[in-house]
């Protein structure tokens, strides 16, 4: 049941919305419990036990921790200032030790249904190099809905609880909401207990604003979905599964279209998600911020994927740039190399391990370790060559925030992302070689105008559609970039304008969407990591 399917907007949504309303307040979140462990046994019902074993484990590491701060707190009172200390060094260890086993448990099954497969085949071919006839047995592993998400979400709670930022919550079915929230299971939102466990557990009722606010969102999501992202899908499948037929100059147009096609299909679920959420009175975490409007690499992450760059950057980057044996690194690098150097070298260290982090996240292939390093490589160096472009730029006297300029930066910002992201859909690690071998030997246009570009997957009228639905979200996005909303816009119309553009964009789904004879449905990309 995909979020853009007929049987999820209509019969589920509108019966959840419907059975929300209707309960008593104290009530409405017995709803969404229930019909997110509906949605997600309908989808998953073989995996839904991984998600119980996960929301328990949170929900009882946190109840330990609690116990753990409450008899510190009870007996502090009893002991002198030595005696606090050397409790509170005894309490730490606790709830270090809560903490670490209750991670080491929920990444431990993350860890093995998405990554035994492929560690066991790397292990089994090394040791068949060095010649050992012992190897791994090849499990057929089945992969839990949204796992990657709510185990992120999962962990993030318990390591908020262990730090202090809040207290854990002693209501189970608050905790199990929280994690299996239907419209983010899949793809997310990342959300962090305290931005969303309070409107879920709220009950408020949903008003004329969050309905129609929610479905705008919604027939937004539909269109970059339907009418964007699916109808470049089997251009760039037909491009990419056989990329030695291709010349370079399609593999570029190939990347160029995936790229297209992974930010309107993952936005466009981010809206469809948003919009269910707040049809029930719940506003989740922004996840794009019109990142092709970004003017570097740094800019793009910051605008793509919010919440997983949040994550990683609250729980990961931080851990290890703040910690003390990084402190003493840097302190020493900034006496014996340069006060530059030493704030580097922390920060460095601490975005490999984010973007390993980020690369296996996305999944379990070389590729995606290689697609982490790419990025981590990119940044790496505009860090070390930041202060040369700053004086080269002042001897220039080029004004970097200046119209002409940033647009050569935003340009330059999406070209390194669509290297990125051709390296994100070729099939292997070798497979992007042969693509970037291609592109750098054999460009020749001839496929572009022999007829031979109508003939892969798509025809002449799906460019055209293409085209058009993305000039539409260009226009949007560059409204919102200054600074309009468009929804409070539309919202301002008189009746005939505003109901014109809903038909239009109703219309625009209908007839332009991919759907039917020779368009296959097509799963939400990152509703497989």
């Amino acid at each position: 049941m995909a979020y853009s399917s007929i049987v999820y907007l209509l019969p589920f949504l509108g019966a959840v919305v419907l059975l929300y309303n209707g309960m008593p307040k104290k009530y409405r979140w017995w709803v969404l419990l229930l019909a997110s462990y509906i949605f997600y046994w309908l989808n998953s019902p073989t995996t839904l036990i991984f998600l119980l074993l996960s929301t328990v484990a949170v929900y009882l590491a946190g109840i330990f921790l609690n116990k753990i701060q409450d008899g510190f707190d009870l007996s502090k009172k009893a002991l002198d200032k030595e005696g606090k200390k050397q409790l509170r060094k005894i309490v730490g260890w606790q709830k270090k030790a809560v903490c670490a086993c209750t991670l080491l448990f929920i990444f431990g099954l993350l860890a093995f249904l998405k990554y035994y497969p492929f560690v066991s085949e790397n292990i089994n071919q090394l040791l068949k190099m060095i010649h050992l006839e012992s190897t791994l047995p090849q499990l057929k592993l089945i992969l839990p809905l949204g796992i990657s998400y709510y185990t992120l979400q999962a962990a993030g709670y318990i390591i908020d609880v262990y730090r202090g930022k809040y207290r854990a919550d002693p209501h189970l079915g608050k905790v199990a909401l929280f994690l299996s929230f239907f419209p983010q299971i899949v793809e997310g939102p990342i959300a962090r207990f305290d931005q969303t466990a309070g409107q879920l557990m709220e009950g408020k009722r949903s008003t004329y604003q969050n309905l129609t606010w929610g479905a705008q969102l919604i027939l937004w999501g539909l269109f970059k979905k339907m009418v964007i992202a699916d109808r470049a899908n089997p251009f760039v499948a037909e491009v990419f599964n056989n990329y030695t037929e291709q010349s370079g100059a399609v593999l570029i147009m190939g990347g160029i279209l995936f790229t297209v096609q992974i930010y309107m299909e993952f936005s466009g679920c981010m809206d469809i998600v948003a919009g269910s959420a707040q049809m029930l009175g719940i506003d989740l975490p922004k996840n794009f911020a019109r990142p092709f409007f970004a003017t570097s690499v740094n800019d793009f992450w910051r605008r793509w994927h919010i919440t997983l760059g949040a994550w990683l950057r609250d729980y990961v980057f931080y851990s290890v740039s703040l910690s003390k044996g990084f402190a003493k690194l840097s302190k020493k690098a900034k006496e014996k190399l340069s006060p530059f150097l030493g704030a580097l070298i922390p920060s460095a260290a601490a975005l490999f391990c984010v973007w390993i982090c980020n690369g296996i996240w996305h999944g379990a292939g070389w590729k995606y370790l290689a697609y982490g390093m790419y990025y981590y490589l990119i940044m790496l160096l505009g860090m070390l060559l930041e202060p040369l472009f700053a004086r080269c730029a002042t001897a220039m006297r080029l004004n970097r925030d200046g119209g002409a300029f940033r647009v050569v930066r935003i340009l330059r910002t999406c070209l390194l992302v669509v290297g990125g992201m051709t390296l994100f859909r070729a099939e292997s690690l070798g497979a992007f070689g042969g693509i970037v071998s291609k592109v750098f030997t054999d460009l020749s246009p001839q496929q572009f105008y022999d007829g031979t570009l109508l003939h892969l997957g798509i025809d002449g009228w799906d460019f055209i559609a293409i085209a058009a639905g993305c000039v539409v979200v260009l226009i949007v996005s560059i409204l919102q970039e200054k600074g309009f909303c468009m929804r409070k816009k539309i919202a301002e119309c008189n009746i005939v304008l505003r109901w014109s553009i809903y038909l239009s964009l109703i219309l625009a789904v209908v007839i332009f969407g991919a759907y039917g004879p020779g368009y296959d449905q097509v799963a939400f990309i990152y509703g497989q990591f």
